[in-house]
């Protein structure tokens, strides 16, 4: 038995795990892939590292802004660029933005807010129910191959740091919660994103060296299939081969969420890309292709957490609160680490923004 159950290792779950931990709470976090950071996300492939999920971490918040200030500290994080471009009308413009990144992967963004904290992986929550002593149970589906975790969970508390749609799986009316509580979790909406990580020859790094201006991140503001590409290759401290990663529009994602040929609709983008930065962009080396089915929160809640409000204290929090972006998921699990708190033994509880 544990006194907190955080469902998922996403940035909002982390940061509410790893502050409850260090009160003195027993925490035990179920995450059903094979690694922590959610949509702070980096793939092995071909050798090399591709961040499929956040772009990079800009200063933009508190929360934020100390986590950058922690991970630089330590060399987890670095300046990328200072600048970053938007594609409008056929022109590339300069908009100073200061970007930072892990040369070995965003995922050990993750990785940090993880440490020390018990992560239960290849873990789904399939349904949620009272014990008779007042206590939360949680059953559990395997997910990978370690038949060693547990396949359930029994905690005084729960925190539900995932997306909505996702949450409301296994929340519903048949076990209390209040037709409010629900009604405000599916009014929240998310935008989906295909992306694309694409390899090039070494021979492309001289191409690269000509661009001219020498962009790393460049967004479409305006474009209906395409959101954002970037030269993720240039994030690492061995860049062997040139690898870009390229993100969709949500028109474009829509279209193709539930294809059944990902490399095509990935050959598409970048055909698309091609077209409007490096022609030969079109022609890769190899590509993988990942669907985020609930990448970007599209009305988040006007609230930093939302309390369930029944007998027994469960919470949501994440990007579906707040501002839907990574200082509003930081901000939202903090949040529900203070409720969570509250509504247990009132410890004495670190407000500050450090990490």
């Amino acid at each position: 038995m544990f006194d907190v159950a955080v469902i998922g290792a996403g940035m909002a779950g982390l940061s509410c795990a790893q502050r409850l931990r260090q009160a003195g709470y027993s925490v035990a976090v179920v995450e059903k892939s094979r690694g922590a950071g959610g949509r702070v996300a980096t793939r092995r492939v071909q050798g090399t590292r591709a961040d499929h999920g956040a772009r990079y971490l800009e200063p933009q918040g508190d929360a934020v802004q100390g986590l950058i200030k922690a991970l630089v500290d330590r060399h987890i994080l670095k300046l990328w660029t200072d600048t970053v471009w938007e594609f409008r009308q056929g022109e590339l413009s300069a908009i100073a933005s200061s970007c930072y990144v892990a040369p070995a992967g965003m995922n050990a963004i993750g990785k940090y807010l993880a440490e020390g904290v018990e992560i239960w992986f290849g873990r789904r929550v399939q349904a949620i129910s009272t014990t008779d002593n007042q206590m939360w149970h949680l059953s559990l589906e395997v997910t990978d191959d370690n038949l060693q975790i547990p396949q359930e969970l029994i905690a005084k508390a729960v925190v539900v740091a995932i997306p909505a749609p996702q949450a409301l799986m296994f929340l519903n009316s048949e076990i209390g919660f209040k037709s409010d509580f629900l009604d405000k979790l599916r009014s929240v909406e998310y935008d989906p994103c295909i992306t694309v990580m694409a390899g090039y020859p070494a021979t492309k790094q001289q191409d690269l060296s000509n661009l001219n201006p020498q962009w790393k991140s460049v967004s479409f503001p305006d474009n209906s299939d395409l959101a954002w590409v970037g030269l993720d290759s240039s994030k690492r401290l061995d860049m062997q081969q040139a690898v870009f990663v390229v993100h969709s529009s949500a028109n474009f994602a829509e279209r193709y969420l539930e294809a059944g040929d990902l490399e095509t609709v990935g050959q598409e983008l970048l055909d698309r890309t091609s077209e409007y930065l490096i022609p030969w962009l079109k022609q890769p080396e190899w590509l993988q292709v990942h669907r985020w089915r609930y990448a970007f929160c599209r009305n988040p809640l006007p609230v930093s957490c939302l309390p369930a409000g029944g007998n027994l204290p469960l919470v949501c929090a994440g990007d579906l609160c707040g501002e839907g972006k990574i200082e509003a998921a930081l901000r939202s699990g903090l949040a529900a680490a203070n409720w969570v708190n509250s509504q247990l033994q009132n410890l004495p509880l670190d407000s500050s923004l450090n990490w």
